[in-house]
């Protein structure tokens, strides 16, 4: 029953919802691809949007690009743009997700969470420009603990509501919060992103990761992880050598997963995050009217440029047509 619940309420998701792209570098080996939504839907999406990151070889943004610079392939096929917008400073609207599932109770990881957030939220200018954020959590059911608002002190507050409790859901609650993220009024050009802090152990989901990754690239929100875990961890991770699900997942929604044990890095990935949403460049294209998963390729014509972007979109015909 819960299973069936949560389907039809991802499926929702889809309907109407807008398309965006968030920077993707080259990946060590490809994920398989997102499924594309097993029930039937309708879209109004006329407009493809695909917001995009783009950097060069030293990793710094590459800025004053022209629409004429880039060059977007559905499918391998080139799509003509109807919309480009460039921005060096775009407000960002973010929503933080806590794991709070009984492995978050081993050394404290709760608190470095928290701690981890308070750096993004540093990076973030709440009440003082058009920046926002919210706060969920997540054991088997998604909490809100504060919607979006641009007070610095209600954000608080809610970390402060954040504890340790049951099991984990992971991804269910990532395409929950997505839903949340998106639902942003007509008009708003705000940098949309899912900030995930957990310890990666996801022990009942209902969904397999792929399928997150489509749902939360249909409705153009780029989920970033940052796991908080220890040293030997971090190595453990490392000396696998293959890409984790909570990674794949990342990517596909045009995020990334960050891997932090120490305040140090937990600074340098928040900055990266937000530094990333305000740094995008918009793209446009009209939508194909055929229904079904789209795979899209964006880059530019210059070489020496890297793009990260999300890797496609659900496509969808028009009601009556």
């Amino acid at each position: 029953m819960r299973r069936a619940a949560v389907t039809s309420a991802l499926t929702l998701l889809l309907m109407g919802a807008s398309t965006l792209a968030a920077p993707q570098g080259a990946p060590s080996q490809e994920p398989k691809a997102p499924q594309e939504p097993k029930a039937t839907f309708r879209s109004a999406v006329d407009v493809v949007s695909v917001a995009a990151v783009v950097r060069d070889k030293r990793g710094r943004f590459a800025r004053n690009l022209r629409k004429e610079d880039f060059v977007v392939l559905e499918g391998g096929v080139r799509r003509d743009l109807v919309e480009f917008h460039a921005d060096e400073n775009a407000p960002v609207r973010v929503a933080l997700l806590f794991d709070v599932s009984g492995s978050m109770r081993i050394a404290s990881r709760v608190e470095e969470s928290r701690q981890a957030a308070r750096h993004l939220l540093s990076a973030l200018h709440l009440g003082a420009t058009a920046d926002e954020a919210a706060v969920f959590s997540f054991d088997m059911n998604l909490q809100s603990l504060q919607p979006f608002t641009i007070d610095a002190g209600a954000i608080e507050s809610a970390l402060a509501r954040v504890q340790p409790y049951g099991q984990t859901s992971l991804y269910d609650a990532i395409a929950e919060t997505a839903r949340n993220v998106a639902a942003a009024p007509a008009g708003d050009r705000r940098r949309r992103a899912v900030v995930v802090f957990t310890d990666g152990l996801d022990t009942s989901s209902l969904m397999k990761p792929e399928e997150v990754s489509a749902i939360a690239s249909a409705i153009d929100v780029p989920v970033y992880v940052m796991t908080v875990a220890s040293q030997v961890d971090l190595d453990r991770d490392e000396r696998r050598g293959e890409e984790s699900p909570l990674e794949s997942l990342a990517r596909w929604t045009g995020g990334a997963l960050l891997r932090t044990s120490a305040p140090a890095h937990q600074s340098v990935a928040a900055r990266q995050i937000v530094d990333e949403l305000r740094h995008q460049y918009v793209l446009a294209f009209n939508a194909s009217a055929a229904a079904g998963w789209r795979a899209l390729d964006v880059k530019t014509k210059d070489r020496d440029l890297t793009v990260r972007a999300r890797s496609g979109y659900a496509a969808g015909s028009r009601a009556g047509s």
